[in-house]
């Protein structure tokens, strides 16, 4: 996803090379690294880039004469290169960003204002950030090999679970590189993983972005729609199923079920779901715009009060048996030092 610029929003539909004079959102001083549709607005969309820094922009319905090149906000907080963005799925103006400093930072996008960091759970590169279904929780992977599954407002100390993972290099479903994307479907019994088909072209992508299902083409029976970025260009593949019930399911819509300062305070909510039955019809989006407060008098998110989890009583015991160990191979080392000298005879 590495970019010297950010291109302005393409209506999907016309193909072929895109004219040259075309206006950019030329922002960043550095290649974007990372940009990511707010989930709210379909005119939003917010850019991480190697200067460190992350902004949104609001990009019109009209094709503009000229480069964009002011955002609605600059979010600074990072002290290295921001490689990761992730909005939050039904809190209206809450933006996640991940950076080569290793450190996760919450905004308030609203306000323009950091609303927590996590500086001290990750000890070495994050590699990705995803949301669960409402929010509530976002899980990490990294390159220290574990997987962190993380609650912001309420457990600072400790992530919720932490598990080791594979030491190889990784599964793909579309590997970088790789010309071949293989679909399999998931199930809830064994052998729980079932492969479909495989889908082949001459040209290696270089990386993936699905479309939501709210853009997907109803009467075709399209079920998925992915974009497949290759060495100088981005092509759309649409994934085709025969007519079923469950094939397009209710699913989430543009308008948040949460403000921020609600999710901040603790509250979740499941995603608003709009139906596709006769196809999805876009609603008009709300301009963003950024109140700037003149005094943050709430301050990051308690960690509230709740009974000790069997996870944090595991946790305790682990330090304490790891504290008992410690003193007895202590203990050993000495009587083995002061016993070193002794001969078998007993003498010295």
């Amino acid at each position: 996803k590495s970019i010297n610029s950010l291109p302005i929003s393409l209506l999907y539909g016309p193909t072929g090379r895109v004219d040259k004079n075309i206006p950019l959102v030329t922002g960043h001083t550095a290649p974007v690294l990372d940009i990511d549709w707010c989930p709210h607005n379909d005119n939003v969309i917010a850019s991480a880039s190697e200067d460190t820094t992350v902004m949104v922009w609001q990009i019109p319905d009209y094709i503009p004469m000229r480069n964009l090149t002011e955002p609605v906000v600059t979010l600074e907080g990072h002290s290295k290169r921001v490689g990761i963005l992730t909005w939050h799925p039904t809190a209206r103006n809450i933006l996640l960003s991940a950076g080569g400093d290793n450190v996760i930072i919450l905004w308030n996008v609203g306000t323009g204002e950091a609303l927590l960091t996590l500086d001290d759970l990750h000890t070495d590169l994050i590699y990705n950030v995803c949301w669960n279904h409402n929010g509530s929780l976002f899980v990490t992977t990294c390159k220290d090999k574990h997987l962190r599954i993380i609650d912001p407002r309420r457990n600072f100390e400790e992530p919720i679970a932490l598990q080791e993972m594979d030491t190889s290099n990784g599964i793909y479903l579309c590997g970088k590189g790789d010309s071949s994307i293989r679909y399999f479907e998931i199930t809830d019994e064994a052998p729980y993983v079932h492969y479909l088909s495989t889908y082949s072209s001459k040209e290696p992508q270089r990386g993936m972005g699905f479309m939501p299902k709210r853009g997907l083409d109803v009467s075709k029976c399209e079920i998925a729609r992915f974009f497949k970025l290759h060495e100088r260009k981005c092509e759309p593949i649409g994934y085709d199923r025969s007519t079923k019930d469950d094939l397009y399911p209710d699913t989430p819509g543009p308008e948040p079920a949460l403000e921020a300062d609600e999710w901040l305070s603790g509250k979740d909510a499941e995603p608003i779901l709009v139906s596709l039955r006769d196809g999805y019809v876009p609603v008009k989006n709300r301009e963003l715009k950024v109140t700037k407060r003149t005094s943050w008098t709430a301050g990051p998110p308690r960690a509230t009060a709740k009974p000790r989890s069997a996870l944090e009583e595991l946790l305790e015991e682990i330090r304490s048996l790891r504290q008992t160990v410690q003193a007895h191979e202590k203990r050993i080392s000495d009587l083995e030092n002061k016993l070193w000298p002794v001969s078998p005879n007993g003498t010295d």
